[in-house]
């Protein structure tokens, strides 16, 4: 079987690292074609182009390299016609996945591919953009979500989706947060440049007003070393991790984290965080305008509740990650964090996302 994968971001590469091991457990003679990472590379099959070179986030910046990712999407399609996969899996990725759907459906009535059309890990259209709906229902053969209650959103719309469970259960054991080691922070960045041009800098100030404190980053492989050193100077205190956030995590007494999947894999560890987000101005504008929803983290969307602080935007500033940080490292309320990971670790589900996804997929019929 020929299967073509397209994820767009770290995340994505990390879970689609997982589904094609659990497609080559139940299918060992299927074919991949990706874009994708280094973990996907690692599976085996063939690496079209990496995220890192994919990675725009924000309406300006996407309005700013509009010509680079239009041709993108024109090599994604030639790759795809060349290549004549059986099935496609669209991963996250909307802005970029959701297009090439509606191309797929289109090249499949003119009879020029005859491919299954697979989405594994649902945009967001709960949070924003909920017309998005219909282009989905005509588009996509079938839907994988890994959050709760999507499957609920999907059923209000008349939409029949498979709530496989969430993937970082797999990646994550139970009960994995090691002693924590004092006086240890995380701080992690984020994985795309811009992000880490526009994040770190604020968490490095921090430092400063911790002193005895060491402050480790979590440095993605994706992208320069020199990126970091660069921002963080020579500071004594200042550490770079590369190729172990997990370990960081769980050796950390608290951690800054920027808000994306790995607030979620932070409070799949156990780690208490604070949650950081500052971007492009204009953009932020813009998505305060159509995005419906009372929190930003994963984990605050998941429990329905504040349970980790949210710096966003014009709160990000080295006085208010100060105090939240200092309220991370009284124990009574790292605990009181503790037990809510616990409630938000039980709604995920049961583990096993990336072999029921893998079946999921394999048993759908063909088009």
């Amino acid at each position: 079987m020929k299967m073509y994968l397209i994820a767009g971001e770290a995340s994505g590469d990390l879970h689609g690292s997982n589904l094609m091991k659990a497609i080559q457990r139940l299918a060992p003679d299927t074919q991949f074609r990706f874009w994708g990472g280094n973990l996907m590379e690692g599976v085996g099959g063939s690496l079209v182009r990496h995220y890192r070179d994919l990675a725009f986030m924000g309406f300006v910046e996407v309005i700013l390299n509009l010509r680079t990712i239009l041709g993108n999407l024109e090599q994604c399609k030639r790759d795809i016609l060349e290549f004549q996969p059986e099935v496609v899996v669209l991963i996250d990725y909307p802005g970029f996945n959701l297009r090439i759907a509606k191309w797929l459906r289109k090249e499949k009535a003119a009879g020029r591919l005859n491919c299954k059309i697979v989405y594994y890990i649902s945009p967001q259209i709960w949070a924003w953009h909920k017309s998005r709906i219909h282009s989905i229902k005509r588009d996509i053969d079938q839907m994988l979500v890994i959050l709760p209650f999507e499957a609920a959103f999907y059923k209000e719309h008349s939409y029949q989706v498979e709530f496989v469970g969430h993937p970082l259960l797999d990646v994550i054991p139970h009960e994995l947060h090691a002693p924590f080691e004092l006086k240890t922070i995380a701080l992690l960045p984020g994985s795309r440049a811009q992000e880490v041009k526009k994040m770190l800098p604020i968490m490095i100030a921090l430092t400063d007003r911790f002193p005895g404190y060491i402050f480790e980053i979590a440095v993605s492989s994706s992208l320069p070393h020199e990126l970091y050193s660069d921002l963080c100077g020579n500071k004594p205190n200042v550490r770079l991790v590369v190729g172990d956030t997990y370990g960081l995590l769980r050796r950390a007494q608290a951690a800054v984290v920027k808000s994306g999947t790995s607030t979620l894999e932070t409070a799949l560890i156990g780690t208490p965080q604070v949650v950081c987000y500052s971007g492009n101005r204009l953009s932020f504008e813009i998505a305060k305008r159509v995005v419906d929803l009372k929190y930003i983290s994963l984990v605050n969307l998941i429990a329905d509740a504040p349970v980790v602080e949210e710096l966003i935007q014009v709160e990000f500033t080295v006085d208010r990650l100060e105090k939240a940080l200092k309220d991370l490292l009284i124990p009574e309320k790292a605990m009181r964090m503790k037990a809510a990971y616990q409630r938000i670790r039980e709604l995920l589900g049961e583990k096993g996302a990336s072999d029921r996804a893998a079946k999921a997929i394999l048993e759908l019929p063909n088009p």
